[in-house]
């Protein structure tokens, strides 16, 4: 059987409820969930990182962020990392990408003219890493130019937390669909394999839909349900999270929970569903090339995120040093038709981690040197199955600069019933039963008659945390 081609959809900042294939009444998904219905949905699917850079540095290499050493946003991958993309471009994949990539500093202050490559293997390479022309090398804006248009700063919509964002024609969504819709089409008549990494910024704040895609939840604007918080809920949790509480980003960002309205919060929600609606719709178009080429029944399709979004439940937005479902828990769909079995939904806990030794078991390649995530390959062929995961583990190593004093260095461990986050040198942390409080607002950390369990989290987070050292350089003598 040929080697499958592959599309790696992945999204920014996109929480696991978003899809109709996970329960949601509010989104449009048609695409996506015809994509779950057809492949394989996990339904317990975790980042290892609540932020952009560590996540994505680690499904890439298939190694945990301490491990690759890109714990925080502002810093670059070592370059000797090896990313999944340059081992597969190594065997003769072309690889190509439309997007975010965020393995670098990429902040237009260090990086003036556009985000330093790596040794990433792609050949073609569409970067954007957000719509703001911020970097002369945004792609997204030379594309704007040339349709006649120019990116604008989208007027507010009835809140100064939502904008009227660029018409679907000319979203930076559209666009990262139309690169990959001609990478598809162009690599019909060749034999070669391919990948390419369709990497969207939506769902990631300025919370900015086409207006023609929030206009019907303005229709319901009053029945939108408002965030699951708990008024005094943060009084005996971390303080990272009353601070951010008053003012996302540690004050530096504007969602200030307490001084905004029901109606922002609706709005906030109904722009982000809006957002997830685009997406689906520019998922369908790209799977329409499938199609259309004859591709489809050779092409691995994943659909993921990089992390989620607390949407202003547990009353914080965006995202930081905190571990609740709505920030760690992801989507996940896999599917290729005759290969991957359709219509299972497997709700066993996986990592992010696993992607990357996943695709090269899938290309019939050995696992690069150090990959800490394990194949589910097997599972999603039915021709065995992974290792049962008894937990899953997720770090925050002061990953963003907006807490200083003190630094957050906190780790999570989730089993089936139970999570526990612990903030090293702090004497602090949280520790939720999730059958009695799947909502994450109690929190038992010094509950006494919790202790047991919380001390055997205490043992079961610091053997992951030993198990990710970093196994390279190997053992190459006896002694």
């Amino acid at each position: 059987m040929s080697r499958p081609n592959i599309l790696w959809i992945c999204t920014d900042q996109q929480r696991w409820d978003t899809l109709g294939s996970a329960g949601s009444s509010w989104t449009s998904t048609p695409n996506l969930d015809a994509l779950a219905a057809g492949g394989t949905v996990f339904e317990a699917a975790y980042t290892q990182s609540p932020v952009c850079t560590p996540s994505r540095a680690s499904f890439l290499t298939g190694r945990y962020p301490r491990t690759t050493g890109a714990r925080q946003n502002g810093q670059s991958l070592p370059g000797h990392e090896a990313l999944v993309t340059r081992t597969l471009a190594e065997s003769g994949y072309v690889c190509g990408l439309a997007g975010k990539l965020h393995l670098s500093a990429a902040h237009w202050s260090v990086s003036p003219g556009t985000e330093p490559r790596l040794p990433d293997g792609y050949s073609e390479f569409h970067w954007s890493h957000h719509p703001d022309p911020d970097w002369p090398t945004n792609e997204y804006v030379h594309w704007l130019r040339e349709r006649g248009a120019t990116y604008r700063t989208p007027p507010r919509e009835g809140s100064r937390y939502v904008l009227r964002g660029m018409p679907e024609e000319h979203h930076q969504t559209t666009w990262c669909a139309t690169k990959a819709v001609d990478f598809i089409e162009a690599h019909e008549e060749f034999a070669n394999p391919w990948l390419f990494s369709v990497n969207i910024f939506d769902p990631h704040h300025p919370f900015d839909p086409p207006e023609e895609y929030l206009r019907p939840y303005l229709d319901r604007l009053d029945e939108i349900p408002l965030p699951d918080y708990v008024e005094g809920e943060l009084a005996d949790k971390p303080v990272f999270q009353r601070i951010d509480h008053a003012g996302a980003y540690g004050g530096n960002e504007d969602f200030g929970y307490p001084e905004m309205t029901e109606r922002d919060h609706r709005l906030i929600r109904a722009a982000y569903w809006a957002m997830c609606d685009l997406i689906d719709v520019q998922v369908g178009r790209m799977l329409d090339a499938l199609d259309r080429t004859g591709q489809r029944e050779n092409t691995i399709v994943v659909f993921s995120t990089d992390h989620g979004e607390m949407l202003g439940d547990h009353g914080i937005y965006l995202k930081g040093p905190y571990f609740y479902e709505e920030a760690v828990r992801v989507p996940l769909i896999i599917s290729c038709p005759g290969r991957v079995r359709a219509g299972q939904r497997e709700s066993a806990l996986v990592e992010l981690v696993d992607l990357a030794p996943t695709l090269l078991d899938a290309a019939g390649l050995p696992r690069t040197e150090g990959m800490q995530g394990q194949s589910l390959w097997p599972l999603l062929t039915g021709e065995g199955s992974a290792p049962p995961r008894e937990d899953v583990y997720c770090e925050y190593y002061n990953a963003m600069p907006w807490h200083a004093d003190p630094a957050p260095q906190a780790t999570m461990i989730r089993t089936v019933d139970h999570k526990l986050v612990a903030f090293h040198g702090l004497g602090t942390g949280e520790l939720y039963d999730l059958r009695a409080d799947p909502g994450e607002h109690v929190n038992l950390w010094d509950s006494p008659e919790h202790h047991a369990v919380k001390t055997e989290l205490l043992v079961r987070l610091t053997d992951r945390m030993a198990w990710t050292v970093d196994p390279l350089p190997a053992r190459t003598a006896s002694f």
